[in-house]
């Protein structure tokens, strides 16, 4: 199993950001290098707990698809997702909001497993890992940005347009 943790300090409301994280529009936005696309389940909006969605995304030259479900979700404190259908033989993320010193704190912690045992572990350690980082800190770049110049509540009418 490797993880990936991550803390990304955002000056803005628990709430703010605990919506943009959730927010399918804002995901999309910030992975259109591999042109991910929610295809199936909650395609937009706000995902809730025990949603699904699946993606559809071009990874490594190839497009695939992946299953998540939010499985849990403590507003404004956590949610966490985990992979019902996709290429690994893992994938468990949570998403953790702490209010510190009037910004929030945003932590993400990614478990993940390839598959094909001996072989998926080196993939994971000499590639994977740092691709799944790279993505994961562009996400975060895009919520940070989003949430630091967007108003200090945001509406369930908002929709993210994406180019």
């Amino acid at each position: 199993m490797s993880i990936i943790y991550l803390e990304t300090l955002i000056n803005a409301d628990i709430q703010c950001v605990f919506d943009w994280a959730r927010n399918i529009d804002l995901h999309q936005q910030s992975t259109s290098k591999t042109h991910e696309k929610a295809i199936a389940g909650r395609t937009s909006g706000f995902i809730e707990e025990n949603e699904t969605v699946t993606w559809k995304a071009k990874h490594l030259g190839v497009y695939q698809t992946l299953t998540t479900k939010i499985i849990s979700m403590d507003k404004p404190n956590q949610f966490t997702d985990e992979m019902q259908k996709g290429a690994f033989k893992s994938l468990h993320h949570q998403h953790i909001f702490k209010k510190v010193d009037g910004k929030t704190l945003m932590i993400d912690i990614f478990e993940f497993e390839s598959p094909l045992g001996f072989i998926g572990k080196l993939f994971n350690t000499f590639f994977l890992k740092n691709y799944l980082r790279n993505f994961l800190l562009e996400r975060n770049r895009l919520i940070k940005d989003t949430a630091e110049s967007a108003p200090t509540t945001i509406s369930k009418e908002i929709v993210i347009k994406i180019h």
